[in-house]
């Protein structure tokens, strides 16, 4: 049987790899891959806690607004980003 210990061993192996991959990287894609990967440890952890402590599934509705959080956020920083590259590979 799938436990609440087993879903915040998952996150935080996501959160880990999430980490890991924000520290070294010197582009912004993967940092960017890396901070998604930390949101989505996160969202892993808000709906095991709702589920295994309410029942209930507003956690779900959480992770949802968490999920747009994230996609607004990668695609902001990947437009500003391809705004430096138009601006530097035109000179």
């Amino acid at each position: 049987e799938v436990g609440l210990n087993h879903y915040m061993i998952l996150s935080a192996l996501v959160f880990s790899l999430g980490v890991l991959s924000m520290v070294p990287k010197r582009h912004a894609i993967g940092i960017l891959i890396g901070v998604d990967l930390a949101l989505n440890a996160a969202n892993i952890n808000i709906v095991a806690f709702s589920r295994y402590q309410t029942g209930a599934g507003d956690g779900h509705i959480v992770a949802v607004f968490i999920i747009l959080l994230a996609a607004a956020e990668a695609a902001i920083g990947i437009a500003i980003f391809m705004n430096f590259y138009n601006t530097l590979a035109t000179r």
